[in-house]
């Protein structure tokens, strides 16, 4: 594993840690908390002809984000910061991400949320082989689409989708997208 590998592991077990602590400091009440919303998440890796078109890796993410309490009120949602991790368990890319959600909430329960922001990941930025998307920069953009469902005890369930790329800046620019299921927990 080289050096990058070694402090983006790090830096995501510092994530998790912090993660871990907030549902902590929100109590039962969350009223003191930095966390609006804790999510977890299984998602297809590089899924196969949505935006980036084709896929090369395999595996599956297990997904953790924090949304953060900060909110800007607009067209009738809030945008929150997030910070977020996607680690994949067959030893393709992984990416750490932050970004800015905006999202919806109905009357009823559904949600829906749109975001944009920026990741690092591990994975390659050349093309080395067959079997792994290159991604031409270390640092990508990253974009999020998710609909889901806010019950009573306030955890929510969403189907979430995201892409990764470097926008044409760099090249080669394969993309990489992820799809799946998230279960959260709203302080």
């Amino acid at each position: 594993m080289n050096g990058f590998c070694h402090r983006f592991f790090g830096v995501l077990v510092s994530a998790l840690f912090l993660l871990g602590s907030g549902a902590a400091l929100a109590g039962d009440s969350g009223k003191n908390s930095i966390f609006y919303e804790i999510n977890l998440g299984v998602l297809d890796h590089d899924t196969d002809h949505l935006w980036s078109g084709f896929s090369r890796e395999s595996g599956v993410d297990i997904n953790v984000e924090a949304m953060f309490t900060p909110s800007f009120e607009i067209f009738g949602g809030a945008i929150r910061p997030v910070a977020g991790a996607s680690i994949n368990t067959s030893g393709d890319t992984s990416k750490l991400y932050i970004a800015a959600r905006w999202r919806y909430q109905f009357d009823r329960g559904v949600f829906f949320g749109l975001g944009v922001g920026g990741a690092v990941h591990d994975g390659e930025t050349d093309v080395k082989s067959d079997d792994a998307k290159a991604l031409g920069s270390r640092f990508l953009f990253h974009n999020a689409l998710e609909l889901g469902y806010r019950f009573k005890d306030n955890s929510t369930l969403a189907f979430y989708f995201d892409h990764v790329s470097n926008a044409s800046l760099a090249d080669p620019n394969q993309g990489l997208d992820t799809l799946g299921i998230r279960l959260g927990y709203r302080f």
